[in-house]
């Protein structure tokens, strides 16, 4: 069968005068074309154009004043704010290149990122994490912006910003087990900036939510394509938004959200909400390889579902979501959004025919220079393009299989190394097992992803253990947490004798056993529960398992327990403490010390939010 080629615009990226003007240029146009319009609202504070201009202008110009050259690394240590956006902005408008760090990270792992890709300042605030101060950075805190530089000019800085110089960075989860960072230009920004703008009809009178973990390349898409536009963006307050779905409808249609970006796993909880008639949502937007719901007719809004590594600036295929009745997976990432082209190779870097499987390779206008200070992975991923006559031009190796469709979609068929895809997080195992050959008790591990009946992924640590000193589980969580976020955190982990080895001699891991009672590490000694959440968490979990005495460090899953039973505990922990703990958090914390914990933290957050809102 003859390979199939899809319409390509163009393979290099495109000279067109759109693309001579930076994000930081388009959003001046849009506070000079009108300064009173909502630019970014979170709860009641809110910036308009004007006032976001000038707050960005002051950041450039104090950074300029500070030595900030071309390219430079800003560290950008900020959560969900107001000041987030200003600071990415002024950081842009400065010439400089921004590096997101979320302040959830263990303070070890941003540290490594500040040095890895040899930040010069950091942008933050005391709220943060106050101890990343301690480096060889400048640090420019937004504590008393209006004692400070806010003083300064808020004029545009003449700074000349082309779209080949160095936009941001963004971390991902390194094979070599250590995180890397990925660099993306200007023109790559650009390419999705306007592929967005043009696809969606985004206009100034959008109202676009701002809700992706800073340090995760979707709140690059978030920003910009709207800003760009002078729509607005919105920043929810209310914790429970992020994670329960009636609550996070609720608020999109309450602050008439008219598009935006939904992590899959809310994504598919909230097709199978009712909507008011009053709905402003036309336009969902979520990113998973595979998807388990379809969209009912009966949505007020499209979904559409879009797929692209953080090597190819966010999105690299885009495709609307055909209403259905029926469940399934979903077949189709969509097709190749504008000046992208999609490869399906074989091992000869051949096109594959249609339906063939084959790796898929990104070539056009989103792909990244490379890795920071990776030389050698940077060339084993970013190849000379073969089909191309542009000696410029590389495809992006994506390590992931899919295949051509009759009408042109791609239907994604998984991936061709260990990286697993854990609640939107794309996770190199490595990572994780390279900080457990870290701990003194670990011998040898491996780490795969396991699924529940329902389809939930966790992961799951293998592990050798040295015979004079077995570990506790909760000294292992704790241990990786100093170094992972907790996304890449093992939920369960499982003691062997040694790994099973293929005749290859490299890890079996079709032969790695799935967890039970029996293999999974427990903490010897039965702790009973300390404080009153943990009784009342234990009485929860012993009622729905049937079990008299639970130890607070006891897995919930490894005690039978199931995701069914999950939603049981979910209710019973909403009408007991008043919180809404999402199902995916039982993954994370499985044990009763560790949801108390999460409960505390939640119960704290809400009466710290009615006290801001009393104050407000």
């Amino acid at each position: 069968m003859k390979a199939f080629r899809n319409a390509l615009v163009c393979d290099t990226p495109p000279k067109d005068q759109r693309f001579q003007r930076c994000v930081g240029e388009l959003v001046s146009a849009q506070a000079a074309g009108n300064t009173q319009a909502l630019a970014v609202a979170h709860g009641s504070a809110v910036l308009t154009y004007g006032e976001l201009e000038a707050s960005a202008n002051q950041l450039a110009h104090h950074l300029l004043s500070l030595g900030l050259e071309s390219e430079a690394t800003v560290g950008l240590c900020l959560g969900h704010s107001l000041n987030f956006v200003i600071a990415a902005l002024g950081i842009l408008k400065a010439g400089g290149a921004y590096l997101p760090l979320d302040p959830t990270y263990p303070v070890e792992r941003l540290t490594l990122m500040l040095e890895d890709a040899g930040a010069l300042f950091l942008v933050t605030d005391s709220r943060q994490q106050p101890c990343l101060a301690n480096g060889p950075w400048k640090t420019v805190s937004l504590d008393g912006v209006a004692q400070g530089f806010a003083g300064g000019s808020t004029s545009t800085p003449a700074v000349l910003i082309k779209p080949s110089n160095l936009a941001y960075l963004i971390y991902t989860s390194g094979s070599t087990g250590r995180p890397k960072a990925v660099e993306i230009s200007h023109g790559s920004l650009l390419n999705l900036v306007f592929w967005h703008q043009r696809v969606f009809g985004v206009s100034a009178r959008d109202r676009a939510p701002f809700m992706a973990a800073v340090g995760f390349d979707a709140a690059v898409w978030e920003l910009w394509p709207y800003l760009a536009a002078g729509a607005s963006l919105h920043l929810p307050s209310d914790k429970a938004i992020y994670t329960v779905p009636k609550s996070l409808r609720d608020w999109l249609v309450r602050e008439r959200i008219t598009i935006g970006f939904i992590p899959t796993p809310l994504a598919e909880q909230m097709m199978n909400l009712e909507w008011p008639p009053e709905t402003a949502l036309r336009t969902m937007l979520t990113g998973a390889d595979t998807l388990h719901e379809y969209p009912s007719p009966k949505l007020p809004f499209q979904l559409v579902n879009n797929y692209g590594p953080t090597e190819c600036t966010v999105v690299a295929t885009s495709g609307f979501v055909e209403s259905a009745n029926r469940p399934g997976i979903l077949p189709s990432i969509g097709k190749p959004i504008d000046n992208t082209h999609i490869y399906i190779l074989d091992e000869n870097l051949e096109q594959v025919p249609i339906g063939a499987l084959g790796e898929l390779y990104i070539g056009g206008a989103g792909v990244a220079r490379g890795y920071r200070n990776h030389p050698d992975l940077t060339a084993e991923k970013f190849i000379p393009n073969p089909f191309s006559s542009d000696r410029e031009s590389r495809l992006y190796r994506t390590g992931d299989f899919g295949s051509y469709l009759e009408d042109g979609q791609i239907a994604f068929a998984g991936r061709a190394d260990d990286q697993v895809k854990i609640r939107g997080h794309r996770v190199e195992t490595n990572e994780i097992i390279a900080v457990l050959g870290r701990h003194p008790a670990v011998q040898s591990s491996m780490v795969a992803p396991r699924e529940d009946e329902t389809g939930n992924k966790y992961l799951v640590a293998y592990v050798v253990t040295n015979p004079e000193c077995e570990p506790a589980p909760k000294d292992l969580r704790e241990f990786l947490r100093t170094f992972l976020p907790e996304y890449m955190v093992p939920a369960v982990f499982v003691r062997l004798e040694m790994l099973p080895l293929s005749s290859h001699g490299k890890v079996d891991r079709q032969a790695l056993p799935c967890p039970d009672a029996e293999n999974t590490l427990r903490d010897e000694v039965f702790t009973s529960p300390r404080t009153a959440i943990e009784s009342q968490i234990g009485a929860i979990l012993g009622a729905l398992l049937g079990i008299k005495d639970i130890g607070v460090n006891d897995n919930f899953f490894l005690l039978g327990g199931s995701s069914f039973l999950g939603i049981q505990v979910i209710a019973r922990v909403r009408e007991k403490f008043g919180v809404e703990v999402p199902l995916r958090t039982l993954f994370e914390a499985p044990t009763i010390a560790d949801l108390s914990a999460q409960i505390a933290r939640l119960r704290a957050w809400n009466v710290d939010a009615n006290e801001r809102n009393a104050a407000d």
